[in-house]
Formats: structure tokens, sequence, C-alpha cells
């Protein structure tokens, strides 16, 4: 599996209105139908034994990994989702239906949590995967079942299962190859646009990106791998600050993280260590993915400057200068990351 998730992600525009990454759901599954207690009764077969069918199942909801699908926004105008219950069991031994399940379509990379305790249930990582949110109740058995050499004709039959209800909250992690980290105004809108095809928002003031954006960036011999930016992070951000916060999350499933600081910041390593601490504050497990830095922007420097920038940089990170206006330092990005991506 060489990157197959970049196959998943091959749309790299997402419309800013369209993007929801957070739903609280109401959810209930159908109750089984209960089985049936009743005894053969016919013209000639006055005494028939128990003949009582099962209960059928009622409905569950579940959850579908559909590739092909980006947000969650279809679930944000449909707060309460009821599965049917099942049908009651009858006589002549016949079962009652068992409910139609529910199938709610969701981007991979969905995370179901208990909306009451904030416990992860499950996480949809792969295309196609389904996971059940809310089982159905089982249908109860009629008195068929019950019958034996000591107890002919049983007069009781179960009752069917309840289903599950309750509040449930999905969140959307994006999937993707690198992710993009850096404050507000550091050019990482930029490079998407640069070496992807990609059409994010840029404009020169901070929080331009308002929506994570994705963006598949092609490499030698036909290899590509996916790209993220995330909104721009501040510090405190992992204390509610700004706007980084909310989108925090979408950092945890990316392979490696490349840090972006602009070439006319007063101390590039200084802010660096900012941005990795607001990491650490929010999951130190961060920590562990590949970093690489890129120092953006350099169309404003000459190669003086940049020499005297470099002794700076932290020496056990690899770096290099960019500039996504000129094209400077990108194709030595790409071999940086795919290097980092094969590691």
């Amino acid at each position: 599996m060489q990157f197959a998730r970049s196959k998943i992600l091959c749309q790299a525009l997402m419309a800013d209105s369209n993007f929801i990454d957070y739903v609280k759901i109401f959810c209930r599954s159908g109750n089984g139908g209960p089985g049936s207690m009743h005894l053969r009764r016919e013209k000639y077969v006055p005494k028939g034994g128990p003949d009582g069918g099962d209960g059928g199942n009622g409905g569950s909801i579940i959850l579908h990994a559909n590739p092909q699908i980006w947000t969650l926004i279809t679930l944000k105008y449909r707060k309460h989702i009821h599965a049917e219950n099942g049908e009651a069991g009858s006589g002549a031994l016949r079962h009652g239906k068992n409910a139609d399940d529910i199938i709610l379509e969701v981007p991979v990379g969905t995370v179901a949590k208990d909306a009451e305790t904030e416990e992860v249930l499950f996480e949809l990582t792969e295309p196609d995967e389904y996971k059940v949110l809310c089982p159905g109740g089982r249908g109860g058995l009629g008195n068929d079942n019950f019958k034996s050499a000591t107890n002919q004709t049983p007069r009781y039959a179960q009752p069917g299962e309840p289903g599950v209800e309750g509040w449930y909250i999905l969140e959307l992690k994006l999937l993707a190859d690198v992710g993009l980290v850096g404050f507000p105004n550091a050019g990482k809108s930029t490079l998407l646009s640069a070496i992807s095809a990609a059409k994010p928002k840029i404009a020169d003031y901070p929080f331009t990106t308002l929506e994570p954006q994705l963006g598949i960036v092609r490499y030698r011999d036909e290899k590509s791998f996916a790209m993220a930016d995330i909104p721009g992070i501040i510090e405190g951000a992992h204390e509610g600050r700004g706007i980084g916060l909310r989108f925090l999350r979408h950092i945890e499933r990316n392979s490696i993280l490349l840090f972006m600081v602009p070439s006319d910041s007063d101390d590039i390593a200084a802010d660096y260590k900012v941005l990795l601490n607001e990491l650490k504050q929010y999951n130190p497990e961060l920590l562990v993915k590949g970093r690489i830095l890129a120092v953006t922007k350099c169309d404003m420097i000459d190669e003086q400057i940049q020499g005297e920038i470099e002794p700076g940089l932290p020496k056990d990170l690899p770096h290099v200068f960019i500039s996504s206006m000129t094209g400077q330092g990108l194709n030595e990005l790409k071999d940086l990351i795919w290097k980092e991506l094969n590691r």
C-alpha cells in the first residue's frame, strides 16, 4: 500500500460553505418484534402443538465510510434518525419481518463518539468500511422454540429486545500524507495552490483559510501524495484561542507535518518551538510524527540573508528555503517530503 489514501482524496477542492466536520445526532434503533405465543387450532386438529413464529429484528443504524463523500453536511440537518421496529411473529410458524437498517454515508476518517461521555466508539479509516452505531433489538422467540418432552404446549414467548438510543457525535479527521502547520499568513495556502490543483482562498491578511483544504501533489514517475492545509494556529490555540483548536484534530491523521515559518519572522526557531508546543499541549502523540521545516517567502530575501538565517535553524530538523511565488525550493521540498513518507 503506497499511499493509497491519495486515491481517496483525489478531489482537491472543498467548498467553504459545505465543509462540515462536526455533527451531533440523536439515533434510535428499532425494537425487536415479539415472538408469537400461538397453539395450532384447526378443524381436524383441535389440540395442535405450539406454532408461534419468531419476531423480526429491529433496524440498526450503520455508518458507511464512503470514499466519494468529503463532509458531514448530509447529517447537519438530519438531527433525529429512527429505525423501524421488527414485526411480531404469528401462528403457523410465520416469522415477523426484519426491519430495514439505516445506512448513513460518512467520509473516510469519521470518528463516532458518545455525546455524554465523549468516549470514542470507533473510527472509520478505510474506504467502504461499515460500523454499527446503534444495533437493532433482536426479535423474540416464538413458543415453538420452547417445546420439550416435559412441556409440549408452552404458553409463553419472548418479547423482542429493545433498541438502542442516544446522542452521538460524529467528527471528521482528514486523512492526508502531509499536514501544513503554521501561523496565519505563513504561506500555507499559497504553497498548496502552487504544487497541487487545489484552489484555496489566498489573501494578504491573517486567517484567510477558515476551512481545511486538500490537494493532491504529483511527484515523479506518476507518484503522488495528499497534502492538507490546516487553518492557521496561534499561540494558545490548544486553550481555544483563535480558530486553530477546532481544526487541530485534522493534524492527527497526517503522516508527517510540514512546519512553515516565513523568512521575515523575527526568530524562525522560536516560532517553530511555539507551533510545536501547541501541538504537544493538544496531543503529545503528534510529536512522534515526522517533521520538516519550510522557510517560506524566500523571494523577499537574497542568498546572503538566507546564509545568515540557516545557522539559527533547529539542527535536528530537515529544512528547506522555498518561495511559492517563484518556485524556489519546491522540487527540493517534494523530495524531502517523499523521503520522509518512505522512512
